[in-house]
């Protein structure tokens, strides 16, 4: 099944990187959209229908937590699933998110399987069994 999944992270290596991470865990038919900051994706939200958004915390700007604070805080965007995807791991800052309402936190670096899994029990199914078994097996970044 497609989604409409927002990744915000300042770094498009990353972007890149769960980009194409998010195909090899079966969602290759989702539309992938991309913000560089939490400023940035609120306006891009504004203008464009998201299923779940997928944010680190570190960036310029805005922060991860200062936009999901801001979007939990719009009556049109507070049901959104926010996934968290950092480096962060202070126990305090991933309680916080949750408080926040993040539907889940993944640590970078991450497996295919991981993301998939997590956004399987938010979303529900993915083209998985299709797309994910295409190819060698090796995953290279």
């Amino acid at each position: 099944m497609a989604y409409s999944i927002l990744i915000v992270d300042d770094s498009l290596p990353m972007r890149l990187v769960i980009k194409r991470t998010l195909k090899a865990a079966g969602y290759g038919r989702s539309e992938l959209l991309e913000a560089a900051n939490g400023r940035e994706a609120v306006e891009l939200m504004k203008n464009n229908w998201v299923d779940m958004v997928l944010t680190d915390y570190n960036m310029p700007v805005m922060n991860g937590l200062d936009f999901m604070k801001a979007i939990k805080k719009d009556d049109l965007f507070k049901d959104i699933p926010v996934v968290v995807v950092s480096t962060e791991g202070n126990e305090s800052r991933i309680r916080e998110f949750m408080d926040w309402g993040a539907a889940g936190y993944i640590a970078k670096p991450f497996t295919p399987e991981a993301i998939r899994d997590l956004i399987v029990n938010i979303l529900g199914e993915t083209d998985y069994e299709e797309d994910f078994n295409e190819g060698d097996g090796e995953f290279d970044f």
